[in-house]
């Protein structure tokens, strides 16, 4: 059983999915009073978040964790697509969803374009500008065109209604350099961690989440950077409690990656 509350962050409400059983109950509250965290909230429809002040996100599955000001949520277009390529499935003569979900392909080859070439975010960002944009317009328009033209039910309408409602949050990524298409890097990365959520149960320290998260997320780290980890952490962890906290960005593996 799970119920939901509410927090209000910044004039804005966030909905709270918290267990209430167990030695967990209220364990998310604890949390966020212990580590200073703003929130413990449940971004709906697939939504990411992100913070231009470099606030640190902890995931899991579709809960963020956050703190800092100045928070941007960001939807995914690897869910919006979905919607429309099942559009297609239901039917395979659409030629409506057919050419929607050809032109997310488009879109979605803008960027792995950039990936190629190994640009700077500063230069994909031109890239989105001169291609991404107008195409955007384009999709826009005949999500637009679409949802008039089909069943207010339909499969294919209800893929309208998604992107169109989330078309702001969709967009955000034309704003904010930093952010990717998707999140479906993330979610990968993490599905080790839900696969593996039954044999953990046995850590019962309130204080062990936060903290098997942070062990997580630098495993994780090394591994998008193809650092070795065995070699990583044999090399930072011997001096690290005598290492002065003003320097432990010194310690990331995108820092230790450059000197090594």
């Amino acid at each position: 059983m799970k119920r939901r509350s509410t927090y209000n962050l910044s004039a804005q409400k966030v909905k709270i999915t918290k267990p209430t059983s167990g030695s967990t109950a209220g364990r998310a509250e604890r949390w966020c009073s212990t580590f200073g965290w703003a929130g413990n909230g449940k971004v709906p429809n697939g939504s990411w978040a992100t913070s231009r002040a470099y606030s640190r996100v902890m995931a899991m599955r579709h809960t963020i964790m956050w703190v800092g000001p100045k928070i941007v949520h960001a939807a995914c277009w690897a869910h919006a697509r979905r919607k429309f390529f099942q559009a297609v499935e239901l039917n395979p003569q659409d030629r409506t969803a057919i050419g929607i979900v050809a032109q997310l392909d488009e879109l979605f080859e803008i960027d792995a374009q950039a990936r190629k070439q190994g640009l700077s975010q500063e230069d994909r960002q031109l890239l989105r500008l001169e291609k991404s944009k107008p195409l955007l317009e384009q999709i826009k328009s005949q999500i637009q065109a679409a949802r008039t033209s089909t069943l207010p039910k339909s499969v294919l309408a209800k893929a309208c209604n998604y992107t169109l409602t989330l078309w702001t949050r969709l967009t955000r990524f034309m704003e904010h350099p930093e952010l990717e298409l998707s999140n479906n890097l993330a979610e990968n990365s993490m599905r080790p961690v839900a696969l593996g959520r039954r044999n953990w149960i046995h850590i019962g320290s309130e204080e062990a989440g936060p903290r098997v998260a942070a062990v997580v997320s630098i495993v994780e780290t090394c591994r998008r950077h193809k650092i070795p980890i065995r070699d990583y952490l044999c090399s930072i962890l011997p001096g690290l409690a005598d290492f002065p906290i003003k320097r432990i960005a010194e310690f990331t593996p995108g820092a230790w990656a450059a000197r090594n």
